[in-house]
């Protein structure tokens, strides 16, 4: 079981704002969630999560879509553009949490974060 957060590379975001939005991308996806699959998650891989790296915003969409298509609960993390943003911005996708081979199924190709 697993938890992962599809990050923009393109949105050059400080640590901070970028660790916010993926904050926000977990817990709306656990809230999102059965609770069955929660704790699961909790209990069985200590609430793993992975953050990967995707190109833009059409990317991103494109997850969200095979997310869908595969049952997988998601949450499209939009920023209110607010502070750092001048305007509303996708930023991030919560996917999960679910088991790793279904998650793996659509995102195994990224890589993670640097």
């Amino acid at each position: 079981m697993k938890l992962v957060i599809l990050l923009r590379k393109d949105i050059k975001m400080p640590t901070g704002k970028a660790s916010a939005q993926c904050a926000h991308a977990a817990v709306e996806a656990v809230l999102k969630s059965d609770k069955r699959k929660v704790n699961e998650w909790l209990n069985k891989s200590n609430g793993k999560k992975v953050v990967l790296a995707v190109e833009d915003d059409q990317e991103l969409l494109k997850f969200e879509r095979l997310a869908k298509k595969e049952k997988l609960i998601t949450a499209l993390i939009k920023d209110a553009g607010r502070t750092f943003f001048n305007k509303a911005t996708l930023t991030c996708l919560g996917i999960g949490p679910d088991k790793e081979d279904k998650i793996d199924k659509i995102t195994k190709d990224l890589k993670m974060i640097n």
